[in-house]
């Protein structure tokens, strides 16, 4: 994933910081990361939380929040950003498939981010088998750490 160069190149030219949330991809995120040239230099780490009640506990996901939700994706981001003391963090959440869960369909991922302070969130509507549902998560968080990186 050349994208993920590009990321570590960024986030070393500026001394950024990275962290990163993840569900749905269960690891997947931080382990492509973690892989990039130099992680150890600028990623700071990533909090794998499946469960709701883990997400509340650990990165402060307000009770009560729909887990797959833009609200959702952005908490996720911001409490990683608090925990991990980093400048700029993503968030993946969502339904990976095969079936729907929690009223949402397959393919529905939220990549929240927050850096300098302020949040946002992107949807995602994915198709495919689960392993790709998760692959194009991973990109899309990838991106968005790009994008973050090279403002």
């Amino acid at each position: 994933m050349a994208d993920i160069d590009r990321v570590a190149d960024q986030a070393l030219d500026t001394g950024l910081t990275v962290a990163v949330a993840e569900s749905l991809t269960c690891g997947l995120l931080a382990s492509t990361i973690g892989k990039a040239h130099d992680a150890g230099t600028w990623f700071a780490g990533g909090v794998i939380a499946y469960q709701t009640p883990t997400k509340e506990s650990v990165l402060g996901l307000a009770e009560g929040t729909d887990p797959v939700s833009p609200e959702s994706a952005e908490q996720l981001a911001r409490g990683v950003r608090t925990l991990m003391d980093a400048d700029v963090a993503v968030s993946v959440t969502g339904v990976g498939g095969p079936g729907s869960e929690g009223g949402h369909d397959a393919g529905t991922v939220y990549v929240g981010w927050c850096a300098d302070g302020t949040t946002g969130n992107r949807l995602l509507t994915l198709s495919g088998e689960p392993e790709e549902i998760l692959e194009a998560s991973v990109e899309a968080a990838v991106a968005a750490l790009l994008d973050l990186t090279s403002r």
